[in-house]
C-alpha cells in the first residue's frame, strides 16, 4: 500500500514538472468587435455581416496574412451593444488560407443577430480585452478592431476603458460608419461635433500605430474593412499604405 502511494506521488510530481505545452504561434491576435446597437437597422446589420465575411476572404487580405512569419492569424468576433450586451459570436479561429476564411465567413452569415440595445463602446473594449487571456494561441501583437456608427452612450467612460487596454499591451483601431441622416431622437450620437471619426480618434483608439478608418455608409463598410484588415495584419505604419487595390474595389 505504501509503495503504491509513493508511486502515485512520484507520478504527480513528474506531471507537475513537465513544461506546459506551448500555444500555437500566430502573427496577430485580432478581436473583431461589431456594433449591433439599435441605430443599426436590419438592412445595415446585413451589410455589416456580409462585409466581414467578404473582407476576410479577400485575396489581398489573405496575401497580407501569408506575408507574416507564421503565415496565419487568430481572430474571434464579438457583437456588442449596451453595457451588458456583449457576445462572443465566433471563438478564436486560425485563419491561414482561403478555406479557413470562407468557413469563418459562412458561419458568421448563418448566425442570428444578438442585440439591438444602446451603445457601450467601453463595455465592448472591456469584454474584448478579457478574451486575450483565454486565447489558445500566442502572439506579441494583440489588437481590438472596433466598428461602430455612434458614440458611447452607456456604461463607463470609454477613454478609461481604452487606456486600460493600451496599458495591457493591446492596440485598439476603429472603423467608423458614417450616417448621412442624424438620429431624430439623438442626433449627436451618430453625428457628434467634429465628426464620428474625430470622436473615435479622441476617445476610442490607442496603442502603437493605432488608427481610424472611415466607411461612408454601411454599403461601403466591406471595402473599408478590407483596407483596415490589411493595415492591421501587415502592420502598415499608416492605413494609406494599405490602400485597397483597384481589383478589390
Amino acid at each position: 500500500m505504501l509503495k503504491a502511494v509513493r508511486t502515485a506521488f512520484a507520478l504527480i510530481a513528474f506531471l507537475f514538472a513537465l513544461p506546459a505545452q506551448a500555444s500555437e504561434a500566430v502573427d496577430l491576435l485580432l478581436v473583431l468587435a461589431a456594433d449591433v446597437s439599435r441605430s443599426v437597422d436590419q438592412a445595415k446589420f446585413q451589410l455589416q455581416r456580409e462585409g466581414y465575411a467578404a473582407a476576410l476572404s479577400n485575396p489581398h487580405v489573405l496575401e497580407a496574412i501569408r506575408s507574416g512569419r507564421n503565415k496565419r492569424i487568430a481572430i474571434c468576433l464579438v457583437e456588442w451593444s449596451g453595457a451588458h450586451s456583449q457576445k462572443l459570436l465566433i471563438d478564436w479561429t486560425v485563419i491561414g488560407d482561403a478555406d479557413a476564411a470562407r468557413r469563418f465567413g459562412d458561419h458568421l452569415i448563418e448566425l442570428p443577430r444578438t442585440f439591438a440595445d444602446r451603445t457601450s463602446i467601453s463595455a465592448a473594449i472591456d469584454f474584448s480585452l478579457a478574451l486575450f487571456e483565454h486565447a489558445p494561441y500566442q502572439s506579441a501583437r494583440r489588437t481590438i478592431d472596433v466598428s461602430g456608427d455612434g458614440t458611447n452612450n452607456m456604461g463607463r467612460d470609454v477613454a478609461r476603458a481604452r487606456d486600460e487596454a493600451v496599458a495591457n499591451g493591446v492596440t485598439i483601431n476603429g472603423l467608423v460608419i458614417l450616417s448621412a441622416q442624424p438620429l431624430p431622437w439623438n442626433p449627436e450620437h451618430t453625428n457628434p461635433p467634429g465628426g464620428l471619426d474625430k470622436y473615435y480618434r479622441d476617445n476610442v483608439i490607442g496603442g502603437p500605430g493605432s488608427f481610424v478608418m472611415v466607411a461612408q455608409d454601411f454599403a461601403s463598410f466591406g471595402r473599408a474593412l478590407i483596407g483596415k484588415l490589411i493595415a492591421e495584419i501587415a502592420q502598415a505604419p499608416h492605413p494609406r499604405l494599405a490602400a485597397v487595390p483597384a481589383a478589390a474595389r
